[in-house]
């Protein structure tokens, strides 16, 4: 009998979820191809290229909706149950909840393992050709840019390279400006170890700077504290052309943020964005205790969109503190580890009373 039960719920649970996930998936790829039609028409991308560039995306939103796709489906089937007496039923039987909560647990830890899977394989691929499609053929955007960790930028006779750069706090570390001259000489070389964009220029910091001088043929080399340097490249720029931390995988953001510490940088970002790539399939487990709570509550029993509406709202909950938490991090209030897991154990034991009050 308990291996027929836990057979019904998650063939009910399966069914659910995949039609939510499609719906969601459906609407996700309607509202963003249209919401990008325009920046279509005005660079010259083709719709099927645009239509192509949202698909690439699909991989990385199903598991941004995962979590939220298992709440309300385990919601539904016990609210489903609840509304037809089969959990009064189960439990005049002598059945406890927590027995009918473990076939919601099991499919909790598969969804999170499921997205780590697709997270270290699948994802960062997507990403990498969608970002390429959104940043580069839909923006205008003509320099030539090589960018897999650090980057690098041409743009007419001057060539950037940056080797770190940090999104959150919009500075830039070991930067090399070099214009070139005819012949394609180099006719300067700026080398700063950081460099921060304010009011529209660049301050550059402990700066090394090499001008060539024809009279001489020789280079002049002038050693300064600070530079300030007008560059047609914002912060924005850089994000755009930098590689997300969403077109890396756990193991490869790891060895990035062990390079980057290596060479003596600030990689606080980076490692926040690191461990949320463990934190964040973890919510699946706890939205499974949540719904099998909600769903078990009498409420739900008489009227099961109020119940839905608990799940959307615990859910936007969910991601306004992991997000909350992540910025903390970000801005180096809390530890990077702190910073992505607790909201996840604030929630777990949330989850926990909530579920235990049930019975």
């Amino acid at each position: 009998m308990i291996k027929c039960l836990h057979k019904y719920w998650l063939k009910e649970f399966v069914r659910i979820f995949m039609i939510i996930q499609a719906l969601v998936m459906v609407l996700f790829v309607f509202i963003d191809y249209l919401s990008h039609m325009d920046r279509m028409f005005e660079y010259d991308v083709s719709l099927a290229r645009g239509l192509w560039y949202v698909l690439l995306k699909l991989p990385y939103m199903f598991v941004q909706f995962t979590p939220a796709g298992l709440l309300l489906a385990v919601i539904c089937v016990f609210g489903i149950m609840n509304r037809n007496q089969e959990i009064t039923a189960l439990k005049s039987s002598g059945i406890s909840v927590y027995f009918l909560v473990k076939p919601a647990i099991g499919a909790g830890c598969f969804l999170a393992l499921l997205m780590l899977f697709l997270g270290e394989t699948l994802i960062p691929l997507s990403m990498a050709r969608s970002n390429y499609i959104r940043y580069h053929e839909m923006s205008g955007d003509k320099r030539a840019v090589h960018s897999r960790k650090d980057i690098w930028i041409r743009s007419d006779k001057t060539l950037v390279h940056i080797n770190f750069f940090d999104p959150v706090q919009k500075t830039v570390a070991g930067v090399t400006y070099t214009t070139m001259g005819a012949g394609f000489k180099i006719a300067s070389r700026i080398d700063a170890a950081t460099g921060v964009y304010e009011n529209g220029r660049w301050i550059l910091e402990d700066v090394a700077e090499q001008v060539y001088d024809p009279a001489i043929n020789d280079y002049h080399v002038n050693i300064r504290p600070r530079k300030v340097v007008t560059l047609d490249l914002n912060p924005d720029d850089l994000g755009r052309m930098a590689q997300k931390t969403n077109e890396m995988s756990y193991t490869e953001l790891r060895r990035y943020v062990g390079k980057v510490t290596s060479e003596g940088y600030d990689a606080t970002t980076y490692k926040v964005d690191m461990h949320g790539k463990l934190a964040f399939p973890f919510i699946c487990v706890i939205m499974a205790l949540t719904g099998a709570a909600t769903g078990m509550r009498e409420f739900v029993k008489t009227n099961l969109p109020v119940g839905i509406a608990v799940g959307v709202g615990f859910c936007f909950l969910y991601w306004f503190v992991f997000g909350f938490t992540a910025s903390l991090g970000y801005a180096k209030i809390l530890p990077p580890v702190v910073a992505a897991w607790v909201g996840n154990l604030v929630f777990l034991c949330l989850g926990g009373i909530y579920l235990i009050q049930t019975e």
